[in-house]
């Protein structure tokens, strides 16, 4: 059965696209804990992170730093905060969340709630960063 990320990559689900490649996609989360929290997956479902192939996870979490570069220009913060946790959905992902302290990244907040307009705002900002 594909994960959602797969339906995502496949086109089956919409997303809020801000940078693609070959192997690997970056979308906004649609439950956000911050404007710009956006997921970084490879294309290829993997569920855990650690069983990716060392190259294909080198790659990956170079994608994910240009990523970073970009959301962070775009979206105000002191830094863009990095979690993996996997265990929301079985298709590893990098979060990447402007932060302005350390409490910006706890997933137990309350999640924010952005319009479908608000949130392709932020994809284009940040995509306009690369």
């Amino acid at each position: 059965m594909s994960s959602i990320f797969s339906k995502i990559v496949a086109g089956e689900i919409s997303s809020h696209k801000v940078a693609e490649n070959e192997n690997y996609l970056a979308f906004l989360d649609i439950n956000p804990l911050h404007e710009g929290h956006t997921l970084v997956i490879p294309k290829k479902e993997v569920d855990y992170i650690f069983d990716i192939p060392v190259d294909d996870h080198k790659d990956l979490w170079a994608f994910a730093r240009e990523v970073a570069h970009a959301v962070g220009k775009a979206i105000p913060c002191k830094r863009v905060g990095v979690a993996v946790i996997g265990l929301e959905v079985p298709h590893a992902h990098i979060h990447l969340i402007p932060i302005n302290s350390v409490q910006d990244i706890n997933f137990s907040r309350p999640k924010l709630t952005f319009t479908q307009e608000e949130l392709a705002n932020t994809a284009e900002k940040i995509r306009s960063e690369f």
